[in-house]
């Protein structure tokens, strides 16, 4: 019988140990499990990004696939640990808003709070819940654990205080919340909302001290080092500079605003 996939999102660094020790864990415990690395490249202990990456990605996954996630500044806190149902998958995670816009979309279904130490590691270190309780509890849930074994219910799931996009007359008003690894800059506007607001004229975007009249279809429609506006993989709004970096150049960062106009 195949075993569900486990999959690994934190803020370690690409080529950190720290990662090899939790994979070596899920292994020991389930010699045949599927270990997918999301990434490890989240900034350091920013909470919000591994909530957009986790977001993004989960509809990519299969039924039953089990989401480990470690980006947990208070690790060795008072902060618990939870294991939620949310749609067709399951989720390990520190209860401190990581899991707010997968929550927001699939709203949980199941809500543990993991406390139950027989299926942690038998010594727990303050600073390494990842490789000590998360990384066991996914390789435990991976051979057939019953969720319910791992604690009670959660009382208050953490949630993350994200702007919502605003709206008037002839404007959308939203967020870069991202950028990825070729430093394009991602909106929380959506595909649906740019497609109702060409059909009302033609659009201007407007971020930082920069005004984009140029969206287009794909990189190539663009000349080269022009700034462009198109809709990326993830259907969001995307900030691009053909053929460079759009977070470099621009110099704008996450939480900038960003409006369309029409």
């Amino acid at each position: 019988m195949s075993r569900p996939i486990i999959t690994l999102t934190t803020d370690f660094g690409d080529g950190s140990p720290y990662v090899a020790q939790m994979k070596g864990i899920i292994f020991t415990i389930n010699p045949d499990a599927t270990i997918v690395d999301i990434t490890h490249g989240i900034a350091p202990q920013d909470i919000r990004q591994g909530a957009i990456v986790l977001s993004d990605v989960v509809e990519s996954f299969p039924a039953g696939a089990i989401h480990v996630a470690v980006v947990d500044p208070g690790v060795g806190t008072q902060r618990s640990i939870v294991y939620l149902r949310m749609g067709e998958w399951h989720f390990v995670a520190p209860n401190n808003g990581l899991l707010s816009l997968v929550a927001k979309r699939f709203p949980p279904t199941t809500k543990i709070e993991i406390t139950n130490r027989q299926y942690w590691r038998e010594e727990i270190s303050s600073t390494f819940h990842g490789r000590d309780i998360m990384a066991p509890v996914a390789a435990h849930l991976s051979l057939g654990l019953d969720p319910l074994k791992l604690g009670d219910e959660v009382e208050k799931l953490q949630r993350l205080t994200i702007p919502e996009i605003q709206f008037d007359s002839n404007t959308i008003t939203g967020t870069v919340v991202s950028f990825d690894h070729f430093g394009n800059l991602i909106t929380d506007i959506p595909a649906d909302l740019l497609e109702d607001a060409r059909k009302k004229g033609s659009l201007e975007i407007r971020c930082g001290s920069y005004v984009i009249s140029n969206l287009v279809r794909t990189y190539g429609d663009a000349a080269p080092l022009t700034v462009a506006g198109l809709v990326g993989s993830s259907r969001m709004l995307e900030l691009s500079v053909v053929g460079g970096n759009a977070a470099q150049r621009l110099g704008i960062d996450v939480g900038e605003p960003v409006s369309v106009s029409w």
